[in-house]
């Protein structure tokens, strides 16, 4: 990675995220943090700051059990952009496995943005099987 990018734990979020550590927030998101994904997810919309945040992971985590599984990254001027899928289970216990890419803006060593897409008609069929 870019030097200018070194500052932010890439591994620190992820393995918060799994272990359900908000605290992480306050340490790696700039407090006005702007997070967006399509409204048409649950958790989807556009949230700000480190309460949006939080409400965003917990929202998130309220409907499925996921993991990233990055398949490659490239730096793409002030942000990291990480190709690869989101793996897991609904609440419901469906699985899933879709398409994902992620967008980071990053300054002064912290998270400003985040941007995800995802196969969003794949995971809305995963919300509304078992149902």
């Amino acid at each position: 990675m870019h030097s200018r990018h070194r500052h932010v734990d890439e591994g620190e979020g992820a393995d918060a995220f799994e272990a359900r550590d908000f605290t992480v927030i306050n340490r790696v998101f700039d407090p006005d943090i702007e997070i967006r994904q399509t409204a048409q997810l649950p958790w989807g919309g556009h949230h700000r700051g480190h309460p949006g945040a939080v409400e965003f992971f917990s929202t998130l985590l309220a409907h499925i059990d996921s993991k990233v599984v990055p398949e490659r990254m490239f730096v793409a001027g002030d942000a990291i952009v990480q190709v690869g899928r989101t793996v897991g289970t609904t609440k419901q216990g469906t699985a899933f496995d879709v398409e994902a890419v992620h967008i980071w803006q990053l300054r002064s060593g912290r998270v400003v943005g985040f941007q995800a897409y995802i196969d969003t008609p794949a995971m809305l069929a995963a919300l509304e099987a078992n149902r």
